[in-house]
């Protein structure tokens, strides 16, 4: 169950670390990883940063192969959504209200926008967390 939690959860990061740099960055243009440059350097930091999520999801497929594949499902989602909820909630954290690299949405109601994000961060980690525990006690 180690190595389906372990995969799980990087898969997580990776798919929402994917997610948003489509959406965000690439589809609603409403920010880049680098604000505070010009455009080039703008989707050269989203590049890299699309770079390795990419490296991530592939390390999770490595260490997804190898687990076995009769683990509960819920361990597998419960872990998917706490790789993909502490992904958020670190990013907004450290991104949005610590360093300002960026926010969900510059501009008017940034601060709405970023706490948004958080608590939908919140969320996925606490459903991820409640099908965690029922992998581990059934």
């Amino acid at each position: 169950m180690k190595k389906t939690a372990v995969g799980s959860f990087l898969f997580g990061i990776g798919m929402i670390g994917m997610l948003d740099g489509i959406i965000f960055h690439q589809i609603l243009q409403w920010h880049s990883v680098n604000m505070h440059t010009d455009r080039v350097h703008q989707i050269i930091s989203d590049g890299l940063f699309h770079l390795l999520v990419t490296i991530i999801i592939f390390i999770s497929g490595i260490v997804l192969w190898r687990a076995n594949p009769l683990d509960k499902p819920s361990c597998f989602w419960g872990s998917f959504l706490l790789g993909a909820g502490t992904f958020n909630l670190a990013e907004g954290i450290i991104n949005h209200h610590v360093l300002q690299i960026h926010h969900v949405k510059p501009g008017p109601n940034q601060f709405l926008f970023d706490i948004s994000y958080d608590i939908c961060a919140i969320f996925l980690l606490l459903i991820g967390w409640m099908l965690v525990r029922r992998a581990s006690r059934t």
